[in-house]
């Protein structure tokens, strides 16, 4: 025992010694990682505990923009081709992978710890060690968890048919409403959910925005995405876990959801800000309650940013939660249009050449204007010789 006590000893002292360009660095630890993001400082240390990182979280983690993303779970099990470690990766945030439950013992918030290759050090002290994630290692799990997918989707056809027999009302009945005051009847709704890449489909939006100025509804953080760019929410719907105050502050409605059991996670919250609210009890997700008021409130259409609308997405948000999203789509689908990838299906690429090239045009065809202008010549030699008029009146004041 105590030759390994020396052994570990005489490790870390050649980490300390080797690893003079490692630096030190806050920790932020969180079992959530959407609730650690809202904390988390550039060039901090993110200790989270999240298997099979997802798309969105991983997006959110790399615009805080952490120097390391300690994982005390597996990244990515195979479970699934998910995404987000592959994001972070990408972005040139090291991944270092299931170092263990006990971190959160080890470690605690605002500690300083310093990280060199799979190892957690804070001082002297090795705290935990896991794997680093490369490119290479991530593309090749995601190739091999692809085979999974046909037994995935046999699964989640299954889990629908399930969800559809105990939850007819979605597809067959007219939901009950409680009462909303935001008027649809008529109008375009546009639905921002926190979905992969919504912040840049929103972006893309911008002049239909402009132009038709839709009704908007947000799914929680997705009111933060509306108001960077400017727009105040007509309407919040969700739990209220990932939307800031001053969203929830602004925006002209909010509509908590409510489940079976009588919950209704998001309603303290309001009322602890003093918030007025409805809630509306539903089994499915916040992203179906907000497609069913605006189809119920009589929208002519409803654009949606940021939903889930395919099988990897599903399982990122978790599959059978998701049951429930996939039957309110073919209900509503006669007037849903997704807006997912549209900031990828055009984008300008006007380079700083082209600009010069426009500015030397312009100005070649101000001089041949001159040039072959009578009276813009006439009027150049004017201006030249009251120009000459003025310097000598000037020398005869001096």
């Amino acid at each position: 025992m105590v030759g390994d006590d020396s052994m570990r000893s005489t490790s870390i002292t050649s980490v300390n010694n080797a690893d003079k360009n490692a630096g030190v660095a806050t920790a932020r630890l969180d079992k959530r990682t959407k609730n650690l993001v809202k904390r988390l400082n550039a060039g901090e240390v993110a200790i989270i505990d999240h298997t099979d990182i997802d798309m969105v979280s991983a997006e959110s983690l790399v615009e805080k923009k952490p120097s390391v993303v300690v994982n005390a779970a597996c990244s990515l099990t195979g479970t699934y081709p998910n995404l987000g470690p592959l994001i972070i990766a990408a972005s040139g945030i090291r991944i270092v992978d299931e170092v263990g439950q006990e971190v959160f013992d080890l470690v605690k918030e605002g500690d300083a710890v310093r990280i060199h290759g799979g190892l957690i050090l804070r001082g002297e002290e090795e705290v935990a060690s896991g794997s680093v994630l490369t490119i290479l290692e991530i593309e090749t799990r995601v190739e091999e968890s692809k085979k999974n997918l046909g037994k995935h989707l046999g699964d989640f056809a299954a889990n629908t048919m399930e969800f559809l027999e105990a939850e007819k009302e979605i597809l067959l009945e007219s939901v009950d409403l409680p009462n909303i005051t935001t008027i649809m009847a008529g109008k375009q709704v546009l639905i921002v959910v926190r979905g992969h890449d919504y912040k840049r489909d929103l972006l893309a939006l911008r002049p239909y925005l402009r132009e038709i100025k839709p009704v908007l509804i947000a799914v929680d953080g997705g009111a933060d995405a509306l108001l960077e760019l400017g727009y105040k929410p007509d309407m919040i719907v969700g739990d209220m876990d990932s939307v800031s105050d001053n969203a929830l502050r602004k925006a002209s409605e909010l509509v908590v959801h409510g489940y079976r059991d009588g919950k209704a996670p998001g309603r303290e919250r309001l009322e602890e800000l003093g918030l007025a609210q409805t809630v509306f009890r539903y089994p499915g997700t916040s992203e179906d309650i907000a497609m069913l008021i605006a189809y119920e409130k009589g929208a002519e259409l409803i654009v949606m940013v940021g939903g889930h609308s395919n099988l990897v997405d599903f399982m990122d948000k978790d599959r059978k939660g998701m049951a429930s999203t996939f039957l309110v789509r073919l209900r509503v689908g006669a007037i849903l249009v997704d807006a997912k990838g549209v900031s990828r299906l055009y984008s300008t690429r006007v380079k700083g050449w082209h600009l010069a090239l426009m500015v030397a045009a312009a100005l070649v065809t101000i001089v041949i204007i001159i040039l072959l202008s009578d009276p813009v010549r006439q009027f150049i030699t004017v201006l030249a010789m009251r120009f000459q008029v003025w310097l000598m009146k000037l020398q005869n004041l001096i």
